[in-house]
């Protein structure tokens, strides 16, 4: 997720690009950069790592480039750690075309081979800066008719802004999977990712959608389709304040995190299953059937929410790949002498990639001889530096506290690599690899099935909001899953919340339970299904309030439970990332309901940068 400004008009346009980008930088805070086209057509860049901030100083506010059209961008890394060369906007060789880019170029290495192959040289590590040399590639005089070629060539998700010196009264745009608007004004238009860049400009806008293009002049907007045929656009008029537009209009960022889940997921895999969606690859790994033999056991360590994806990662690779796994809080891991070595595969999950215990873990266990992977959020992170290899997560700026997005993009990474070993290690099946694929693929559209039901979910916050206790109960993964819906009420409601493995309650937890207190059951695993449903009688033996969380068919669970929470029925090793959405909302709407600063919870802090 990156944050995407455009401007062409009368006015200087450095100072104007620098304050849409001010309003985006909660999309991409590791570097940011502008470029603009002066009054003697000269391409001007300049680009630079750290916070906006840093590139604002270095030109004075836009006082230092002279010129009236103009592409800014404030970058979230995926392809390529923060630094000024990788920073956007790119250019080809000769500085004819700039480019800015949201999104992911799956295709970019078959792309760059060919370019290498007819001698083009690349400066950076970034997908993004295929498209500037294709755009020099291809260019047969006509900028319009040059960029409908190049996005012809392009596969993966992206929004991309074009700009080009020969062409100095135009830019072009368009979009697929990532958002994109024009702004229109008075002898001057605008381009953004999002809304909040042109608020202070101009309320009426045209909403990209996917296979348009925008030709933007200063007095004009052409819209079309990826064969050139007009569009007509409907003006949308914005109507909220500039704080509720950061959040595209959630009343927080942590709701509009969990509805960006859909699209987090898709990125996330997207580049990782081949097209014919059979199989999965890591191009980032390139393991070979050896390199996964090799591996004698798999130690996974993190903490908080990453630390309940790790457990579920246990199931997904024992079942899958055969591998045995343990699973170690990263702060406990240091202190009880491990049995780490050679044959020992470390993986670390860390959302920043900058908790202290797991960095710290992450370094004892590559001490004690263990290869290591990274299964991160952020490029460029220490703990992706410190990994031997790196399988990110690509689910974008995560601003509030309690993780959503993150949380599900690891499951969905961790379930991937698990199919990948289990396949090179000949453990897997090939028909089973394609039945859960068939099912991963479909998690992006089955999310609505949840969020059609938040009034319901909604309406079941009257039974929480006033309690002090709220048990979570499961079995097999339900049991992880049941581990991080606590974490989510305790994290912004202040409830007392705790899991439980459904077979412990008579080994004294059933002490706990009264009449009315709220019980979470976890049932959507179905080989357990049949015992999940004595624990629950159990519980309402003693008159707990139960919700009961299934899959879409299941006629059992229901017969026993208060209220039903139905998610899509799916394979058991992709149910759990649909499950734990309606426990995020759930949590959410109790905080909400109870008054509490949801993003910013007390006495927590995003990253954990100290012991």
């Amino acid at each position: 997720m990156c944050g995407i400004v455009g401007f062409i008009g009368n006015e200087q346009a450095a100072p104007i690009l620098l304050d849409g980008l001010a309003h985006l930088e909660y999309r991409g805070y590791d570097s940011a950069g502008v470029a603009v086209i002066s009054s003697e057509q000269k391409l001007q860049v300049r680009k630079a790592v750290g916070r906006l901030k840093v590139l604002s100083d270095e030109i004075h506010g836009g006082a230092d480039i002279e010129g009236c059209i103009g592409l800014g961008h404030t970058r979230w890394a995926t392809h390529g750690g923060p630094s000024d060369v990788n920073a956007h906007p790119h250019t080809d060789e000769k500085g004819n075309f700039a480019i800015v880019h949201n999104g992911i170029i799956e295709n970019y290495m078959e792309l760059k081979e060919e370019l290498l192959k007819k001698g083009y040289h690349f400066k950076s590590e970034t997908d993004t800066e295929v498209v500037a040399h294709l755009c020099a590639d291809m260019y047969d005089g006509d900028f319009t008719s040059t960029v409908r070629k190049v996005l012809a060539r392009l596969r993966g998700s992206y929004s991309l802004v074009f700009m080009c010196k020969f062409e100095p009264d135009k830019i072009i745009c368009s979009k697929k999977d990532n958002p994109l608007i024009v702004g229109l004004g008075q002898g001057e238009n605008y381009i953004a990712s999002d809304i909040p860049a042109i608020l202070s400009y101009t309320r009426k806008t045209y909403i990209m959608n996917d296979g348009e293009i925008a030709i933007v002049m200063k007095d004009n907007v052409w819209v079309t389709d990826l064969e050139g045929k007009p569009i007509s656009k409907k003006v949308f008029e914005v109507n909220w304040d500039a704080e509720a537009a950061e959040k595209g209009g959630f009343e927080h960022f942590m709701l509009k995190e969990i509805y960006e889940q859909p699209k987090a997921i898709k990125d996330t895999m997207s580049c990782r299953i081949t097209k014919d969606g059979k199989h999965v690859h890591f191009e980032e790994l390139n393991w070979t059937p050896e390199d996964v033999k090799s591996i004698g056991k798999i130690l996974i360590t993190a903490c908080g929410t990453a630390y309940h994806a790790g457990l579920l990662a246990k199931y997904f690779i024992e079942k899958l790949a055969r591998i045995p796994v343990e699973v170690d809080i990263a702060s406990e891991y240091r202190y009880r002498d491990p049995l780490t070595d050679s044959k020992t595969l470390c993986i670390v999950i860390s959302q920043s990639g900058e908790t202290i215990d797991t960095l710290a873990a992450l370094k004892e266990a590559k001490r004690r001889g263990a290869r290591s992977l990274a299964v991160t959020n952020v490029v460029g992170s220490s703990i992706s530096r410190e990994a031997d290899q790196v399988a990110y997560t690509w689910a974008g700026p995560e601003i509030a506290v309690a993780s959503t997005k993150a949380y599900t993009t690891q499951l969905v990474t961790l379930l991937l690599l698990s199919l990948y070993m289990g396949r090179l290690n000949g453990n897997l099946p090939v028909d089973r690899e394609e039945k859960i694929l068939a099912d991963l693929t479909k998690l992006p559209d089955q999310c609505q099935a949840i969020f059609d039901q938040v009034d319901f979910i909604k309406g079941l916050c009257s039974a929480f909001k006033d309690k002090e206790d709220v048990f979570f109960i499961g079995r097999s993964m339900d049991y992880g899953l049941a581990m991080e819906g606590a974490l989510k009420l305790k994290e912004i409601s202040y409830i007392h919340a705790e899991s439980y493995a459904g077979g412990e309650l008579k080994h004294g937890t059933l002490s706990l339970i009264e009449a009315g207190v709220p019980v979470i059951a976890l049932a959507t695993q179905l080989e357990v299904e049949e015992k999940m449903i004595s624990n629950i009688k159990e519980v309402k033996a003693r008159d707990a309030y139960v919700v009961g969380v299934v899959q879409d068919g299941d006629t059992e669970v229901g017969k026993t439970v208060d209220d039903l929470i139905k998610v899509p029925a799916s394979d058991d090793f992709v149910v759990p990332i649909l499950a734990i959405i309606p426990l995020q909302l759930l949590a959410y709407y109790i905080a909400v309901s109870r008054g509490n600063d949801v993003d910013k919870p007390r006495n927590l802090a995003k990253s954990v940068t100290v012991e």
